[in-house]
Parts: structure tokens; sequence; C-alpha cells
């Protein structure tokens, strides 16, 4: 399972605007954004590390103008944090990973009054970006149509993005899911305004996106909890532990 996440990660970073292949590692970087959690590295599983291929990693970060930063699953390069932590860089988190197939996928609807769907219009995509800022109080570093285009380009090459609103259609959260590759799916930014909490929204819109992917032919549906709260939300919904990943960085 660790291989399969890890060639996920390696896959999904293949999609951004902008791909470095530097040796054994795939960076994706967007020009939109600074954001270190959108502009990383991760390496190919089975490929060697040497200390060089990490110095042509920082070098490459520093010529686009980005921090040098990689999130990978940590038994797919067992060698390679002890590289990086000698070449300067520092552990920002270590995180279990969750997964969940089809039969252990438990089904939770919105309570009455909210409505589960996917956004199609720009403005739609921006109320569910907004609402997702709002509910990780986040304060965006880039333009909301830069977000907007983002979300747009993960649903045409076959990403979901679910939203919930209320009657009068302000949207109240929302999650989304990478494109498949190889029948695995990662989902995230799962989150919900803090008026509407505690009702059962992030249950009902972690099942929905995954179930979307299911129905697309997904085999394994994967994610992270950013905190015991959540971690309790994806387990009732059908989520089990199953690997350990890593996020580390280097300032510049």
């Amino acid at each position: 399972m660790d291989l399969r996440i890890q060639r996920c990660v390696v896959s999904n970073l293949r999609s951004r605007p902008k791909v470095l292949e530097i040796g054994p590692f795939v960076a994706g970087l967007d020009p939109d954004t600074e954001s270190p959690f959108i502009n990383y590295a991760s390496p190919q599983p089975g490929v060697p590390i040497t200390p060089a291929d990490v110095a042509d990693l920082i070098s490459a970060f520093a010529g686009a103008g980005r921090k040098p930063r990689l999130e990978y699953v940590t038994s797919c390069a067992p060698e390679l944090e002890d590289l990086l932590l000698a070449a300067g860089f520092t552990v920002e988190e270590r995180n279990q990973y969750l997964i969940c197939p089809p039969d252990r996928l438990n089904e939770y609807a919105v309570p009455d009054g909210l409505v589960l769907e996917e956004p199609t219009t720009d403005p739609d995509r921006a109320g569910v970006v907004a609402a997702q800022n709002e509910a990780f109080g986040d304060l965006p570093d880039e333009r909301s149509e830069v977000a907007v285009a983002r979300m747009r380009r993960n649903q045409e090459r076959g990403g979901v993005v679910l939203g919930v609103r209320t009657a009068d259609g302000e949207w109240v959260g929302g999650g989304q899911a990478a494109p498949p590759n190889d029948k695995v799916s990662e989902v995230a930014g799962i989150a919900v305004r803090e008026p509407f909490r505690r009702r059962g929204l992030g249950a009902a819109i972690s099942a929905g996106v995954t179930r979307r992917l299911f129905d697309r032919g997904v085999e394994v549906a994967w994610l992270e909890a950013s905190g015991d709260d959540s971690w309790r939300v994806y387990e009732r919904v059908g989520y089990f532990p199953a690997g350990h990943r890593l996020y580390i960085s280097r300032e510049s």
C-alpha cells in the first residue's frame, strides 16, 4: 500500500502547471502561488538517492524561487530523511495516512436544509474556496481566481470537488479529491465553517467525495487527518491508518 500511495503522490505532482524532474525527485510547482503546501517535491519509489541529488533539488527550488520542501511515504525512501537533515532540512510533521476501500465506506447524509453538490460554475467554486479558507483559518496567499482555476483544473482532469450550501445558496464547507492514479486517489481539504460544525457535515462531505471516487472505479481512497477530531470523523466514515508520511523543508 505504501508504494501505491507514494506513486499517487508523485502522479499528483506531475499534474502541477510546472514540473521539474530532478534526479530521483519530482517537484510540482505552481507559478501563481508561493504556498509550500502546493509547491513541493517527492521521491520516485525505488530510485537510489545521493547527497548530490539533494543538493540539485535545493538548487532547483532556489532557481524557481520556492522553499525546498518534500512530502513522501517514509518506507519508500528510508535513507532520504538522514540525507535531508544533513543538508539543513527540518522536519515539519510526521503523519499517519489513512485509507478506505469500497467495502469499508459508511454513507452520511447532510442535515435538512443543506445540500451536498459539486460546484459547476466559477462563482460557486469561489464560494467553496472561501468556505474552506474560513474553516481552516487561512489568510489566502493568492488571488481567489487562482484557487478557483486550480479547482476547475482538478475537476476537468477527473478529480472530485463537493461543497455544502444552504437553501439560499450560501456555501458552508467543502472538500475534494485528486484525479485517480492506478485506481488510487487522495482526499483533501475537508472543511466546515465554524457556525455549521457539529452537525455531521465533515463526515457527509468526506463520505460523499469518497463515494464519487468509488463510483468512478477507484479502489483505494486515502487522506491525512489534521487532528484528533478529524481523525475520529474519518474513522466513522471508514478510513483506517495504513502507513506513515513525512513533511520536511529547508529555509531558503
